[in-house]
Order: C-alpha cells, then sequence, then structure tokens
C-alpha cells in the first residue's frame, strides 16, 4: 500500500500542472487498453486513422505502458531531457515493467542474469519485436531510449500535436479549477474521482492506495507533491513515488470524474415512468386523455374490478399523470397536460445530458 500524507497546509505544498509529453505517453496506453478507458472509446476510434507502421511500432513497445507507465514519464520530462540521463537510471526506469525492482535504484539489478532472463521472457510475452527491444534496452539503455523517442516524435508530429487542440483546454481549465479547489476546499476535492483501490482518511490526513507496494510519502516543505491532471488516465490515477523523481499524482480531470458520475435520472421521473410502465394503467390513461371519465365508466372499459382500478388510478395520480375532482355523484379523472409534457422534456433532457 502507498499512503500519501499531508502534514500542515497541503497548498503550501503542492504545485500542479499539465505535462503534453505525459498527456502523450499516456495516451499511448490508452489506444493498446482502451478497455481500461470507457470515455475515451471515441478517441480510440478516431485514433484507427494511425498509420500502419506507426502502429506496429506502437505495439512493439506497449510493454512500457500497458500495465506500468515509467515514473520517468510521469515525471513530465520534455524529450530532450528524457535522452539526457544516465544509462543506468533508463535501464532501471524502462525495465521496470518488465521486472520490478520496487523503487530500489542504484543496486545494479538488472546485471543479475536472472533478472536479466525474466526481462526477456516477459518481453517475448509481447511478441519477437518487443524482445528483441527488451535485449535493445540491456545492452544499451541509451540507444534504447533514443528509439522510444523517435517513437513519441513521430506519433506527435503525425498524430498527437493535432489532438492537443483538444486535449489542452480541458488541461488548462482542470489546472484552474484544482488551484481553485484546493485553496478553498482543500486537497481531497482535487484529486477528482477516486478510483476503487483508493480510500481517503481526512482524519489522518491521509490518501491510501491499495497497489503491491509498500511506501509512505510524507508531503512538507522538504518534499513538496506534484498534481497532475490528465485525459488519458481516468478511471485510475497514476502515482510516482520513488526517487529520484518528485512525488506525483496524476488524476482525471474534474469535467470527466463529473462525466463519469452515475446519471440517475430525478426521482419524480423515475415515479412517473414506472406508472407508465404497465398496459392497463396505459389503457386507463389512453382513455381519461380521450376525455375526462369517471371510475364508473371506466371500470368496463378496462375489465377491472372497482379496486383494482382504485389502485391503477392512485399509481397514475401519484406520479402527477391524472388529477380527480369530484362532481356530484361521481369522482372525474382527468389527463394532467403540463405533467405529461413536462415528462416528456425530462426525458429529453436526461438523454442529452
Amino acid at each position: 500500500m502507498i499512503r500519501v500524507k499531508f502534514e500542515g497546509r497541503p497548498a503550501d505544498h503542492v504545485a500542479i500542472a499539465y505535462s503534453p509529453l505525459r498527456e502523450c505517453a499516456l495516451s499511448l496506453h490508452v489506444l493498446v487498453a482502451p478497455r481500461q478507458h470507457a470515455l475515451l472509446h471515441d478517441w480510440v476510434r478516431h485514433m484507427r486513422r494511425l498509420a500502419p507502421d506507426l502502429k506496429r511500432r506502437i505495439l512493439d513497445f506497449r510493454f512500457l505502458f500497458q500495465w506500468h507507465v515509467p515514473d520517468v514519464l510521469l515525471a513530465g520530462s520534455d524529450l530532450g531531457r528524457l535522452t539526457s540521463y544516465p544509462p543506468e537510471l533508463l535501464l532501471e526506469e524502462f525495465a521496470r515493467p518488465l521486472y520490478d525492482h520496487g523503487g530500489r535504484h542504484g543496486e545494479l539489478i538488472y546485471d543479475d542474469a536472472t533478472v536479466r532472463a525474466e526481462v526477456l521472457k516477459q518481453a517475448a510475452g509481447y511478441g519477437e519485436p518487443s524482445r528483441r527491444l527488451a535485449e535493445l534496452l540491456l545492452a544499451d539503455p541509451a540507444a534504447f531510449t533514443q528509439r522510444f523517442a523517435r517513437l513519441l516524435e513521430d506519433y506527435w508530429e503525425s498524430a498527437f500535436a493535432g489532438e492537443l487542440r483538444w486535449v489542452e483546454p480541458l488541461l488548462r481549465d482542470s489546472v484552474a479549477e484544482s488551484r481553485a479547489l484546493l485553496a478553498t476546499s482543500g486537497i481531497w476535492s482535487v484529486l477528482g474521482k477516486l478510483p476503487a483501490n483508493c480510500r481517503v482518511d481526512p482524519a489522518r490526513e491521509e490518501l491510501q492506495i491499495d497497489l503491491p507496494h509498500e511506501h509512505a510519502v510524507h508531503v512538507s516543505a522538504s518534499r513538496p507533491l506534484a498534481l497532475g491532471p490528465s485525459v488519458f488516465v481516468w478511471p485510475q490515477l497514476r502515482v510516482s513515488c520513488d526517487g529520484p523523481w518528485p512525488t506525483t499524482l496524476v488524476y482525471s480531470t474534474q469535467q470527466q470524474a463529473r462525466e463519469a458520475k452515475p446519471r440517475i435520472p430525478p426521482k419524480e421521473l423515475v415515479d412517473a415512468l414506472q406508472a407508465l410502465a404497465d398496459d392497463t394503467r396505459l389503457r386507463v390513461l389512453k382513455l381519461i386523455a380521450e376525455r375526462p371519465r369517471s371510475t364508473q365508466e371506466l371500470a368496463p372499459l378496462v375489465g377491472l374490478s372497482p379496486a383494482g382500478l382504485s389502485k391503477a388510478l392512485r399509481r397514475l395520480s401519484d406520479a402527477g399523470l391524472i388529477t380527480s375532482r369530484r362532481e356530484g355523484y361521481y369522482v372525474v379523472y382527468r389527463l394532467a397536460q403540463d405533467r405529461i409534457g413536462a415528462v416528456s422534456l425530462a426525458i429529453e433532457d436526461f438523454l442529452d445530458r
């Protein structure tokens, strides 16, 4: 479990910004694992226009981002900086999805023959081209990184740069909203819709994330937290908590969090639809719509006993679909025309949203 504990005033120790490179990398995860991102299926279909060769190269590298996105990408570095890191650090970052070192940097884990064999075995599960890339990673991490950077650059130039026209406004709005929420409502309101593996403990000022990685992070002036909204992360929360990178939480934009909320129709609309969901009550309503009718007139027309008819009329009346008025010895029922129109508009409004 990862425990992120906030000390003092979180707003004093939190920076909020988005990263185009991080968005680019996370979008690749969406392309290779679309079932995990229900809000983006239209976008995935749109991206079918990618050139076949580029699609193949993305699939060859998918072991990097299909399950675990390397921390170096979550940190939001630009492409030039990505290729400037020491080879041993690049090896630890890009081999971690194939063999998790658990955050133990600088221990030469990937020099071990058994570990290297496991890296190649896991990569082979993605296909022979992926295994060859893993061989290159183990032999020359800098050359591997250059090759991956070329993929990102080609993907950016041929497709993703155009996507920023709709992505960046969402990110800018989310950054502005997050900063306002942080100042007025606290850290918990910033993180959007947290996934099921996250729990908030306000009493301990702690965010608990159920992941197979034991780590406690204390957010303070000496160890600030970087928050980054992303269009390509929902319903997950991406976490980078191991050095040498800053502690980073990448969360869905507030707009997506709102879009993903269960869309429960208003109770009055549900009541009206339930009242209409019966053949007999619909026939009663149809007869009343033709003209006002009494119970004595309705009973033989719909073939109901007085008790059965009374029950049907009460259900329609409770839903506001009919009104009643005593006229002498009779109770006469009329169609609530305004209510019928309101139900129709409510259905249209619910479907539009």
